[in-house]
């Protein structure tokens, strides 16, 4: 796959449309899902998710090697960043839209659950969303990184352009703030409620 990969970063850096369509085919997802969480809109994160591949397909050239993952994903967290300036207020959810794309969006739920259990599960994702959103717009770029995306911190780090020690100082501030967002709407899982989080050390931003 890698190899792969990295046929396509080259015939795309050549020029090629169609290697780099490949490449879009294979990141879309992944970019729109960062995009919706960070933004909390399907429209605002379609629109992100089309300038992140815009912007990538201009400065192909400049990819030096390393992770295309955290590259790509740099380009769509600047966006994100770019279009929460323009809007100059915290993201807020719409619930219609996450209903709307929430097949897209969350994990497919258990054949083997029942309808409550389907039903109580959407609706911890929805809250979890909501909560998101009130985050720090630095603290929720880690956390969903992290937690959502399942990266790495060294990646993350390269993604966000933090240091280490910064990232992890991020994802323990946004992880503590969120449990309590969740705990006050009396929505945090039991087994989590008496936990605490010991937080990395702080560096400065």
């Amino acid at each position: 796959m890698e190899q792969e990969e990295q046929r396509l970063i080259e015939a795309g850096q050549q020029g090629d449309v169609a290697a780099f369509n490949q490449l879009v085919r294979l990141y879309e997802s992944r970019v729109f899902n960062l995009c919706y969480r960070v933004l909390g809109d399907s429209d605002s994160a379609a629109d992100a998710a089309q300038d992140t591949f815009l912007a990538a397909y201009r400065n192909l050239h400049r990819f030096r090697g390393g992770s295309f993952r955290s590259w790509i994903l740099r380009i769509a967290t600047n966006t994100c960043y770019d279009v929460l300036r323009v809007q100059k207020r915290r993201p807020t959810i719409s619930l219609d839209a996450l209903l709307e794309a929430e097949e897209s969006h969350f994990e497919p739920p258990d054949p083997g659950s029942s309808p409550d259990e389907i039903a109580q599960r959407r609706e911890f994702q929805r809250e979890i969303q909501h909560c998101l959103a009130q985050l720090p717009d630095d603290q929720r770029v880690v956390v969903i990184l992290s937690d959502i995306q399942g990266m790495p911190y060294n990646e993350i780090a390269e993604t966000t352009g933090a240091t280490l020690g910064t990232v992890k100082s991020r994802l323990s501030r946004g992880r503590a703030r969120l449990r309590e967002l969740l705990r006050t709407r009396e929505l945090l899982p039991a087994r989590f409620r008496h936990e605490t989080e010991q937080p990395e050390p702080a560096e400065p931003d």
